[in-house]
């Protein structure tokens, strides 16, 4: 059976700079990867390359989602085949409504309108099933949010979009542990067999509460070791200079 993503040697390239050199990365269906690394190793690069953000060059490789090369379409195209990415810093839309903007996102994954009688009980089972306020739908997307709001109303979108593809980049950034708590149950509760989750992190804190199945560890644009969830705890212990020792 071919797993449901891969990532072949995948090269790219940011202003003229090669970022990532050469990346090969299998997701299994239904499991975790945590993605490990230091500040610019190159984590987020990937993260949006998959996405397809236009800033990013693939000079070589390919990203195949059940076979099917990703690298060609565009980043509403990837979404419609089920691929999402959870930012690291939402951006705020004043004038936007949560309501209005997750029925329109609905709608272009969909690739046609949703009723809104369907819209609104879905809505309102999605917000209950992670314990978000009705008002929340009434403001204006992450304008005057706080950062757990931001985080939490992510987690929203991808319980109202169903992907099969889910990236999280650095999901922790700016979350207090009661914030953080609060997400990471979010995401856990939307973990099945038929979803991949890449969680993108630097630091161990998140994976204690998303549990991976894997983690690898990103380094100057390569990756350079993969393991089972204890390989995040040794670099807990011994940080990334460790890794820079094992490879020397």
């Amino acid at each position: 059976m071919k797993p449901i993503f891969e990532i072949k040697n995948l090269h790219v390239s940011v202003d003229g700079k090669e970022i990532l050199k050469g990346i090969n990365l299998t997701l299994e269906r239904g499991k975790v990867h945590a993605l490990m690394g230091r500040n610019g190793s190159g984590k987020t690069t990937l993260a949006y390359t998959i996405m397809g953000h236009p800033k990013y060059v693939v000079t070589q490789g390919e990203i195949l989602f059940k076979g099917e090369n990703m690298v060609p379409l565009k980043p509403h195209e990837r979404a419609r085949k089920k691929l999402f990415l959870a930012f690291q810093y939402p951006v705020a839309i004043p004038g936007v409504s949560v309501g209005n903007f997750l029925r329109a996102s609905m709608k272009a994954v969909r690739g046609g309108e949703i009723p809104i009688k369907e819209f609104r009980t879905l809505l309102k089972e999605k917000m209950k099933f992670l314990g978000m306020a009705d008002t929340v739908v009434g403001r204006y997307v992450n304008d005057g949010f706080s950062g757990g709001e931001k985080k939490k109303l992510e987690v929203l979108q991808l319980a109202l979009l169903e992907p099969e593809i889910t990236v999280l980049d650095e999901t922790d950034s700016g979350l207090d542990i009661d914030a953080l708590t609060t997400v990471a149950g979010g995401i856990n509760q939307l973990r099945d067999s038929n979803r991949s989750m890449l969680v993108i992190t630097h630091y161990q804190r998140l994976l204690n509460y998303i549990k991976p199945d894997y983690v690898h560890v990103l380094m100057d644009g390569k990756l350079v070791q993969s393991g089972g969830p204890e390989l995040a705890l040794v670099l807990e212990e011994k940080g990334y200079d460790w890794i820079c020792q094992t490879q020397n």
